[in-house]
């Protein structure tokens, strides 16, 4: 059950980021929740394995180089999804870093923690 909240608050929060930034567009919620889907299942999978091979640039930089990894993936995302389009590298990286800040919020605010 807290898996589908989440999923849920995280499409919120993709579309709150649409409704922000005007290079990013969601054609709908039902867009805005594959989007969210396929934004996690990018997350887990591929993003493990770009941060590991670009490492030296990511120290290098002191760590703002996974900005730009995450902005790529966000907006290979938006490439390879109808309904869901992001058109930048600067749109991507602002996306996912407000994404990313919604969904805390959303998440935080809504679940809360339970000690």
């Amino acid at each position: 059950m807290k898996l589908l909240i989440v999923w849920l608050l995280n499409a919120l929060a993709l579309l709150a980021v649409a409704y922000v930034v005007p290079s990013i567009h969601v054609s709908g919620i039902g867009s805005a929740l594959i989007a969210a889907a396929v934004i996690g299942l990018v997350n887990l999978l591929i993003r493990p394995i770009l941060v590991i091979l670009t490492l030296p640039v990511t120290v290098l930089t002191l760590g703002l180089f996974l900005l730009v990894i995450n902005g790529l993936l966000f907006l290979f995302v938006g490439h390879i999804l109808n309904g869901f389009e992001v058109q930048t590298l600067l749109a991507g990286i602002v996306g996912a870093v407000l994404y990313s800040l919604i969904s805390w919020a959303l998440i935080a605010l809504i679940l809360g923690t339970k000690d």
